[in-house]
């Protein structure tokens, strides 16, 4: 075989291989965003529906694209709430497990929390943060810890967002969400003084 036939052969086994590795990268993402897609969706039609009263933002935090930014009354988890009290010394990467029940206004509240398991209890869902760095609070009992619990942004249609920010700052939002029995929280829809104005396909 001479040189330049070799050198042919090589090129096109380097293309070949090349395609071949294009391929299975194109089919891993396509997977990985399949089992996202699909896990919400699950997580969307099959978990425990709940009623998030939204809290105000401080006005200088403007708006971010087309997505309104949320805060609510759970985002600050009372220390007293926390099972066998508040750990002494900061720790790194929490998730604080918290457990929801419906209040006398059909909102759901923080009944108590815990940095470990909580079993289910009848009539309440067990939420997760989103891993945060814990500071110790001391023995204060008015303390809470502030947390995120992956639905701090809604996106909406271009234009909107301003509007819906105006009307969050003034308690006329509220956020329907979908508890799955992992603890993984998804928006179901958005409501303006009680009404539901943009909903999440179920798929």
């Amino acid at each position: 075989m001479t040189m330049a036939a070799e050198a042919g052969t090589v090129a096109r086994n380097f293309s070949r291989r090349m395609w071949i590795a294009a391929i299975i990268v194109a089919a891993l993402q396509t997977a990985i965003l399949g089992y996202m897609v699909g896990e919400r969706a699950w997580g969307l039609r099959s978990g425990v529906e709940v009623l998030l009263k939204t809290a105000p933002i401080d006005p200088r935090d403007l708006l971010r694209g087309d997505y309104v930014t949320l805060n609510y009354d759970i985002s600050r988890v009372p220390v007293s709430t926390l099972i066998g009290g508040a750990p002494t010394d900061s720790r790194k990467n929490q998730v604080l497990s918290v457990r929801l029940k419906k209040q006398d206004d059909g909102y759901w509240g923080i009944v108590e929390s815990s940095f470990g398991t909580l079993e289910p209890k009848p009539d309440t869902v067990v939420l997760k943060t989103l891993p945060f760095d814990y500071f110790s609070y001391g023995d204060s009992p008015q303390a809470t810890i502030s947390v995120t619990y992956g639905i701090e942004r809604y996106y909406v249609p271009e234009g909107a967002g301003r509007t819906i920010e105006d009307a969050r700052n003034h308690d006329r939002v509220a956020i329907a969400a979908r508890i799955s029995a992992d603890g993984e929280a998804h928006i179901r829809s958005l409501l303006l003084d009680g009404k539901s104005v943009y909903e999440e396909p179920l798929y």
